[in-house]
């Protein structure tokens, strides 16, 4: 579940680029614009399978170029798996041992990773659907059926939608979407409680305050989700989709007894998004028993001296492997020395 080696070849400004990583504490420093994030983007896209900046894939490619391969290998104790990923504008194909049929969510099993970057903020204070892909990320990796039961509930609603759009057969679809939704939302539910010791941890060592969930499970707490769904039927068939179930869920913070996201300053949200990533992190570490890989994109952004202190003695706490980046190679305070990368103008070299 770390990496070993790294190559990287047409992505974006970057031709071709390798390393050897540090099983603990890796450092990649360079100008603006000099292609470190890009090399965060592209390892980890070999764990995901897409772009953490949202990007498409016409945008990821490097000018001129038809694709870009990836390419890695990650230890699991004593286990080493090669993971390799191409893409292009025909699509994505994953490769993990030379097996061609593990797909994206091979690549989270090969090589789970968790991302601070500059935009960590929106997190806490953005839409709901990156803190529900959040809380699903914790139960792909804690809860072994989950992806299965997430699969059918998401097959059901789209069922269900397609069905509300033609307003016909919509019962079948209703009483799977419900059932399905039901166990998406239970088993959230037990990984937010798993979850509650470490995010209070984690809370108070970034912002010296307690932090907490509040957790609205997609339909209202007076009635059961058969109840709503059929509340809301003429609406549903009004609007042709779904409205009320778990694809509706949300995740609040609480701070200092406040909602997050609107009560906090910017970089108290960047802080309160690093409390919520490092407490997955920790959760999912204690259930394998090994350590993760985390990458922290410029983590000195929007944080004064002490703030960032207190983060980066957050993350080494974990044991988890770092790649980080920084503007330049003395910037971050690590417990012992990194291997360090410089990079200028798209080239990647040993520093």
């Amino acid at each position: 579940m770390t990496i070993q080696s790294f190559r990287v070849e047409n992505f974006r400004c970057l031709e071709k680029a390798e390393l050897e990583a540090d099983s603990k504490y890796n450092l990649i420093y360079g100008a603006n614009a000099s292609g470190k994030t890009s090399l965060l983007e592209a390892l980890a896209y070999l764990g995901r399978g897409k772009s953490f900046r949202g990007a498409p894939v016409s945008s990821l490619i490097r000018h001129g170029q038809n694709e870009f391969v990836i390419f890695g290998k990650a230890s699991r104790g004593e286990r080493v798996s090669s993971i390799g990923v191409r893409n292009s504008r025909e699509g994505l194909e994953v490769r993990i041992d030379g097996d061609s049929g593990a797909g994206v969510a091979g690549l989270a099993e090969a090589l789970p990773l968790q991302i601070i970057d500059p935009d960590i903020h929106s997190l806490v204070s953005g839409g709901p659907e990156a803190r529900r892909r959040y809380l699903d990320w914790v139960a792909f990796h804690v809860e072994h059926e989950f992806l299965t039961v997430w699969r059918r509930f998401r097959r059901a609603l789209k069922q269900r939608n397609a069905a509300l759009r033609a307003q016909r057969g919509v019962d079948p679809w209703t009483v799977e979407f419900v059932e399905l939704g039901l166990k998406v939302d239970e088993v959230r539910r037990r990984v937010l409680d798993s979850m509650g010791d470490s995010l209070s941890f984690q809370g108070s060592a970034l912002l010296l305050q307690n932090i907490g969930f509040e957790y609205r499970s997609g339909w209202g707490v007076d009635k059961s989700l058969e109840e709503s769904v059929a509340a809301s039927l003429e609406r549903d068939l009004q609007l042709g989709s779904t409205q009320v179930g778990p694809h509706r869920a949300d995740l609040s913070l609480i701070y200092d007894e406040r909602q997050a996201r609107r009560l906090v300053s910017r970089g108290q949200q960047k802080l309160l998004a690093c409390s919520m990533i490092l407490a997955a992190t920790a959760r999912v570490q204690e259930i394998h028993g090994r350590p993760l890989l985390l990458l922290l994109d410029d983590p000195a952004a929007e944080l004064d001296r002490d703030s960032l202190q207190r983060l980066l003695q957050s993350v080494f706490g974990l044991g988890c492997q770092v790649v980080a980046t920084a503007l330049e190679a003395d910037v971050l305070s690590f417990p012992s020395a990194p291997t360090v990368f410089h990079v200028e103008h798209g080239v990647l070299s040993r520093a």
